[in-house]
């Protein structure tokens, strides 16, 4: 009887060990990881003091999107940017919109944009030694595409300051990450990724 029991119960622990590898497995097949967005080129003619026009409010942007999926494509829906003076954010420079497009599995996409900024602000956003500092805000939603399958939309709000110099370009080479306040969507997988393996691990010690 007892042995009965014995056999009953190391089943069960088999089945339920078993169960939750699969959900570990099926956790770390389904997890996705929100695209990389960053600031590859930022150019204010208008602020080049080498230049003699000085009246040119136009923007020229490149953004460099990266999909760092292994097997999940994304969909973006609308990319709206906005742009705002440093430090009052209040003051809206100018928006754009960058229509939704599809992008493959650990690809990278990039965007050169060029956009009309309000003329007053730009000329009252330079400082005396002729830099300034701006604001780039970026958000849109994106699904993520699971073999046959898309998931429900992702918000993704990003953004970063911007130096630039008095030759009207982004202060530093290097490209700029733009970042979010939030990671709702980070600390759940995290979460989620932590109670599978809690489960594991107590079923390991039985």
């Amino acid at each position: 009887m007892a042995d009965q029991q014995g056999g009953c119960c190391r089943c069960c622990c088999s089945f339920i060990f078993t169960l939750g590898l699969t959900a570990l497995f099926m956790w770390l097949s389904l997890r996705t990881d929100n695209p990389t967005c960053y600031i590859q080129y930022f150019y204010l003619p208008g602020l080049n003091t080498t230049l003699k026009n000085s009246t040119n409010n136009s923007l020229v942007i490149e953004l460099k999107l990266e999909n760092g999926n292994k097997d999940k494509g994304i969909y973006y829906d609308a990319i709206n940017l906005t742009f705002y003076d440093f430090p009052n954010k209040s003051h809206l420079m100018g928006n754009y919109t960058i229509p939704g497009f599809y992008q493959g599995h650990k690809k990278k996409a990039t965007r050169l944009e060029t956009v009309d900024l309000n003329k007053t602000l730009l000329s009252k956003a330079t400082y005396p030694n002729g830099t300034a500092k701006f604001r780039v805000d970026l958000a849109t939603a994106v699904r993520f595409k699971i073999m046959a399958w898309k998931t429900k939309r992702h918000k993704l709000d990003v953004g970063s300051d911007v130096d630039v110099n008095n030759q009207g370009s982004k202060t530093y080479e290097k490209k700029i990450k733009l970042r979010s306040g939030a990671s709702d969507h980070k600390r759940y997988c995290a979460q989620m990724g932590a109670l599978v393996s809690s489960v594991v691990l107590v079923f390991l010690d039985f």
